[in-house]
């Protein structure tokens, strides 16, 4: 429509609040990551272990049951089998996070699209938010969400007694799965920002965490020491949930050093995204 013509006007409608408009980027973004029927069906998958162990904590209480098999209960229920659940559905996680993380930034950075993004109202803090949220839902989903809700079974069934002398196990579950996403959403975005074909940046998530899982245990073995876990990021997630449950530790490294470390790689990975995630690139020949 010619300018020239004066019947253009600008927008009048509602606009978006500000506080929530990073959740259009992710309204699209889980609608491409979750168009593959694969990748649709193996998040479903993640739910089966959760029905599996709320079934057996039923089955734990069932009177018929353990009068059948002459016992008082089939398992005991306490903070270690909350974090064995957390252990499972944690890798679990990871992989959903090799599968979608990869395509949240690259095709944007393959195509040029960060300009249409930056050209409106819409930050990188924003940006990054947005395509963050993904994870941060997808994961929640498989992780603290189904813990917390089997621990709520298992007060049901157990009283109000149990869940008043394991009400920690609440915070245990949801800061250790805090822990989980947020290392897992920070090195997908920034690997995924950095290496601009989808494939190539799931191999890249993948090999982070086995390439650092052998070095370390090349270097516990020549220096004989255990500080080599420390480029391991399983050990150093387990080593974090080891002490939030209150378990024997599975590694020799502190657990404040291990907090230290995942820190410093969560400060790292936002320090690669403020570098990759602008509206233009300067390249020097």
């Amino acid at each position: 429509m010619a300018v020239h013509k004066r019947s253009y006007h600008a927008y009048a409608g509602e606009l978006t609040p500000r506080w929530s408009r990073f959740l259009i980027v992710s309204r699209y973004a889980f609608r491409n990551g979750l168009s593959s029927r694969p990748l649709t069906a193996y998040f479903a998958l993640c739910f089966f272990y959760p029905l599996a162990f709320a079934l057996a904590l039923c089955a734990n209480h069932n009177p018929r049951l353990l009068v059948l098999f002459h016992t008082s209960a089939f398992f005991d229920v306490n903070a270690k089998l909350f974090f064995h659940f957390l252990a499972v559905q944690g890798t679990l996680g990871f992989i959903l996070t090799a599968l979608v993380g990869p395509g949240l930034v690259s095709p944007d950075l393959a195509n040029n699209a960060l300009p249409l993004y930056f050209c409106r109202p819409f930050s990188r803090a924003e940006y990054v938010l947005g395509k963050m949220f993904v994870l941060l839902a997808l994961l929640s989903l498989v992780t603290w969400v189904p813990g917390e809700a089997l621990f709520l079974v298992q007060s049901s069934l157990a009283g109000v007694s149990w869940m008043a002398a394991n009400f920690w196990i609440m915070g245990s579950i949801f800061l250790g799965s805090a822990v989980e996403i947020l290392v897992f959403s920070l090195l997908a975005l920034a690997l995924s920002a950095w290496v601009k074909r989808r494939m190539a940046a799931g191999a890249a998530l993948l090999g982070v965490f086995f390439f650092g899982a052998g070095f370390g245990q090349a270097i516990n073995a020549v220096l004989r020491t255990k500080y080599g876990f420390l480029i391991d990021l399983a050990k150093l997630i387990a080593r974090v949930e080891d002490q939030l449950f209150r378990q024997r530790p599975s590694t020799g490294i502190p657990a404040a050093d291990a907090w230290l470390v995942l820190v410093a790689i969560g400060v790292f990975c936002v320090f690669l995204l403020e570098k990759k995630v602008k509206a233009y690139e300067v390249v020097r020949g």
